[in-house]
């Protein structure tokens, strides 16, 4: 399982420009079953991704490099890999 950390590198109006299509990629990666949960830091200079198990980590960074926050240089991207030991009984499966 894999926790992304995104931290903006650009003024949050070149983000604002790009959030429909990076919105639209997360909606693959959900469609896939590969995105558990998404959304914005708070404060807003940057965004998690919680990420299944059933991705490879290098299937996982072909998928960060189709982010449009990514093609067009807005954000970095931290992985972070762990391997869940305990899990409420609702997302196990996700897992």
């Amino acid at each position: 399982m894999y926790i992304v950390e995104l931290t903006y590198l650009q003024p949050m109006s070149a983000i604002d420009a790009q959030l429909e299509a990076h919105r639209a990629f997360l909606a693959t990666q959900y469609e896939r079953g590969l995105f558990i949960a998404s959304g914005p830091k708070n404060p807003r200079d940057g965004g998690v991704i919680v990420v299944s198990g059933k991705v490879s980590r290098a299937e996982l960074d072909a998928r960060i490099a189709l982010d449009p926050f990514h093609i067009h240089g807005l954000a970095d991207y931290r992985v972070i890999e762990f391997s869940p030991v305990k899990s409420h009984p609702q997302v196990t499966n996700l897992l």
